[in-house]
């Protein structure tokens, strides 16, 4: 009762701080140490406020492992195999910027001899020999020092592929329980500016005699093509470009009902908005999904405090109902996915993207994005260049040395489900909004029906006590708590992390740890450690919506 009254009077006196975002809450006096900010939750369990896709949290790999063909076949490591299959179901997106300067040219001669059936369909018996692993690693991590001078000076070469990149993709995603997404060149184009078709059918009668089941893009970020390339395509002539590709898969027995998702514009912002606007009046019923993508900030100028600060996390809201109002406009109905997404543009943000401070930028994009209305949210990237990599390049889980995003990753895909829940947290004080929590149904392969699952972060350096609603309150808790190895704010920048105290990495190449959750008993509170995110789930909620 009295919870109830407090929840009530916090609603009447306007400081209700939603869980899909809310807005900034004053601080309080300067120098004045945090307090325990008390919060109470107000949720509604009688039906869901919408369901994602099972494929909700899906992953990308960066073109430019095929920059030199030979690193695709990392993707025959052991390692990478076990990694990747715990996000599964997914879909698993390769394009990018070099996306556009990829040109397939058949029976090219390889670097490497084939191993027998490397891009067969035994998923065991295909694994990359340890000595080839060692070879590549290493050629790899001086690979990326040459694409991020190609990046920072904004000059890209053109380069070639083989049958080689496309098996090797397929093998993984197959492997994996990904569902692939091929992206294809949009920079070849004719004499009057339309797309060239004709490299992208060559890959489409290949895949096709392979039998590979896929799904397709047609480029990257199109509102950057002239800086990259010199070239200008306005949004009514892409519309074009992606009705003459789907007629192209209309003609084919395995691709006339297969996945066509774009444009893959930049998120809102001035030319990105006017090419939004010019492909959808013309392109909108050749695709599947609308696809835009959304960093946070610029990863050459962005600091510590961006990653924790409550608006910049809220800007994801702006965006998105920006685009979803356009997508509604030109084509109800049509789905609106995050086709590439993470914290910082430019590659990320070095010693933050691939820290401990990245998590709470990952898990509320997650959150926010369900409650938005996003269908699927594709991290980048699973391995490839940059500093916001799930894997690192020693095919590590990031963070054994660097960012958490890969555990919360697989935590997510195990605790949370489809259903998304109605939530409001409500703060005692009216002070900053540092704690932010999204409720969702439990995943039913790991929990009984009835089972809800409360993410949880806490900006702050002190301790949060959340209380448990009363209609959760004879349920018993499993806590999933995610702190850095390291306590206070230098463990932001830590590249380990610890699940319930205990540090998270592999037990050997084919086994992830444990993922136990601490069981707890039912309570009035739970307590929310400073600078931590956690899953709560409550196994006997009993909710309506779950059952």
């Amino acid at each position: 009762m009295r919870l109830a009254l407090l929840l009530c009077a916090l609603r009447c006196t306007g400081t209700l701080v939603t869980g899909t975002g809310g807005s900034r809450l004053p601080d309080g006096p300067p120098g004045e140490p945090d307090r325990d900010p008390g919060l109470g939750l107000g949720v509604d369990v009688s039906a869901p406020l919408r369901r994602v896709d099972p494929r909700f949290l899906s992953v990308t790999i960066d073109a430019s492992l095929a920059s030199q063909e030979s690193f695709v076949w990392l993707l025959s490591s052991r390692r990478m195999r076990t990694l990747a299959a715990a996000l599964s179901p997914a879909f698993l997106r390769f394009g990018g910027t070099r996306q556009d300067f990829m040109v397939f040219e058949p029976h090219r001669r390889q670097q490497w001899e084939e191993p027998q059936d490397a891009a067969g369909e035994s998923c065991d018996q295909t694994f990359l020999p340890p000595w080839m692993e060692e070879r590549l690693k290493c050629d790899w991590a001086k690979q990326k020092l040459v694409l991020m001078k190609e990046d920072l000076l904004g000059t890209y070469r053109s380069f070639f592929f083989t049958e080689l990149t496309v098996d090797q993709l397929h093998a993984f995603a197959n492997c994996s329980g990904f569902q692939l997404i091929f992206g294809l060149n949009a920079l070849l184009r004719t004499a009057d500016n339309s797309w060239n078709n004709s490299n992208a059918a060559l890959l489409l009668q290949y895949c096709q005699s392979r039998h590979y089941g896929m799904s397709w893009e047609l480029g990257n970020e199109p509102n950057s093509f002239e800086k990259k390339a010199g070239i200008r395509v306005d949004g009514h002539q892409l519309g074009l470009d992606f009705i003459r590709l789907r007629k192209m898969m209309s003609e084919s027995k395995l691709y006339q009902d297969a996945g066509l998702y774009g444009p893959d514009v930049g998120q809102p912002r001035n030319h990105h908005v006017d090419l939004l606007d010019g492909f959808l009046q013309t392109g909108a019923e050749a695709i599947d999904a609308c696809t835009w993508h959304h960093y946070y900030v610029n990863g050459r100028d962005t600091s510590v405090k961006d990653f924790l600060d409550p608006e910049v996390l809220d800007s994801l809201a702006l965006k998105t109902n920006e685009v979803m109002k356009k997508v509604k406009l030109a084509s109800p109905g049509k789905s609106v996915w995050l086709g590439e997404t993470s914290s910082a543009y430019g590659g990320g943000a070095a010693g933050l993207s691939d820290t401990f401070v990245a998590g709470f930028m990952w898990l509320d994009k997650l959150g926010l994005g369900a409650a938005l209305g996003l269908d699927i949210v594709m991290r980048q990237v699973l391995i490839g260049s940059g500093s916001y990599h799930l894997v690192d390049d020693n095919l590590d889980p990031l963070p054994v040395r660097q960012s958490q995003d890969y555990w919360l990753s697989v935590l997510y895909k195990r605790l949370v489900g489809p259903e998304v829940l109605k939530i409001q947290v409500l703060s005692e004080f009216g002070r900053s909004k540092r704690v932010r929590m999204y409720l969702h149904c439990t995943n039913r392969k790991s929990y009984r029906r009835g089972a809800v699952t409360l993410m949880s972060m806490n900006l702050g350096k002190t301790p949060a006590r959340i209380s448990v609603p009363a209609v959760f309150s004879n349920s018993t808790v499993e806590a999933f708590v995610l702190e850095s190895e390291q306590p206070g704010e230098e463990g932001l920048y830590s590249r380990s992390v610890k699940l319930n105290g205990e540090v998270l990495m592999m037990v050997d190449d084919k086994t992830l740890p444990e993922l136990k959750g601490k069981l707890l008993l039912p309570a009035r509170h739970l307590q929310l450690p400073a600078y931590s995110l956690a899953f709560f789930v409550l196994p006997d909620a009993q909710a309506p919506a779950c059952s």
